[in-house]
């Protein structure tokens, strides 16, 4: 019989653990890629941060060199992205994340930068994403093309939709047509959140059946009383989407923060903050689930598979 701890979202979890990372001179690495193989060794890319300061990141390469554990990889080429994610397509990796624009050390915007090539420590920029817009995600698709997953944020979207943030879809058919144009014209998937709730893709994975499985995230403000700040709480979550029909079904909440070991938060509005990585099949049928926890750390939980014998194997396994 399975030994597991049943999670605040109700779902079992078998295991529990956060990730540590060798390299980065006591820095925090969160909010990563998922790992991936390429030539036979793991390795993911992590969001490196002093713990003091704020919208200063860059992200590099890490290798795997034991369980939960992770090396800077020193010949990597630096990135100045926040909350990178990788993507494969045909004989090339695609680095994609957020890049912040400051003027006068003020933040002015901020908007995704997207990478790639065939040589994984040095990827060449390409293309930008919207501007004001995170979490651009790109995924296989059945008929051969991309499909393109949008963020788009703002107060006309939360007076229309009573979400602060919308997940919007579009499919392109070659790499070179990325760019800021295409992602604004996504069309919005209706349906996932409830008012006062936003939220993104993460991570993408085209299915057995030519839908697409989403491994997303879930988030909305709790309020804390007078005089305080919201807690900004960030779950973990799955669904399935037909794009013929721009539909999504089987929405569900895989994990929460109090599902990972116990840590720090960089802020004190962080501390029920889970930013979702993805998932790594495992050997046992069951899913490795990653996520950035606290602004602080990465973590990683086993659960089971939310896509179960629908899920291909990855290009990046």
């Amino acid at each position: 019989m399975d030994l597991y701890q049943v999670g605040k979202s109700g779902n079992p979890i078998y295991e529990s653990a956060i990730l540590k990372f060798e390299g980065v001179g006591g820095r925090d690495v969160y909010n990563c890629s998922i790992p991936f193989t390429w030539h036979g060794e793991t390795y993911l890319f992590g969001r490196v941060e002093k713990r003091s300061v704020w919208a200063d990141s860059w992200s590099c390469l890490f290798r795997r060199t034991g369980k939960d554990l992770y090396e800077k990889v020193p010949e990597s080429r630096i990135y100045q992205l926040e909350d990178p994610y990788v993507f494969f397509w045909k004989d090339e990796i695609v680095l994609g994340g957020t890049h912040v624009v400051k003027e006068h050390g003020e933040i002015r915007t901020f908007t995704s930068y997207f990478y790639r090539g065939s040589d994984l420590m040095h990827l060449d920029y390409f293309t930008t994403g919207a501007d004001g817009m995170k979490d651009v995600r790109l995924t296989r698709m059945a008929d051969g093309r991309i499909g393109v997953f949008s963020r788009p944020r703002g107060t006309e979207i939360a007076k229309k939709y009573g979400s602060e943030a919308m997940i919007g879809f579009t499919a392109i058919t070659d790499l070179n047509e990325l760019g800021a144009d295409t992602i604004n014209r996504a069309e919005y998937i209706t349906g996932i959140f409830e008012n006062g709730q936003w939220g993104g893709c993460n991570q993408a994975y085209l299915l057995k059946d030519g839908t697409i499985g989403v491994i997303g995230h879930l988030s909305n403000r709790i309020p804390q009383g007078e005089g305080k700040c919201d807690l900004l709480s960030y779950k973990n979550i799955s669904f399935c989407f037909d794009p013929a029909k721009m539909r999504a079904s089987d929405i569900r909440i895989l994990a929460t923060r109090s599902d990972y070991p116990d840590g720090p938060a960089k802020k004190p509005d962080l501390t029920d903050c889970a930013f979702t990585s993805g998932i790594e099949r495992r050997t046992d049928g069951r899913v490795n689930l990653y996520s950035g926890i606290g602004d602080c750390e990465e973590g990683r939980v086993v659960i089971d598979n939310p896509f179960g014998d629908l899920l291909l194997p990855s290009d990046a396994e």
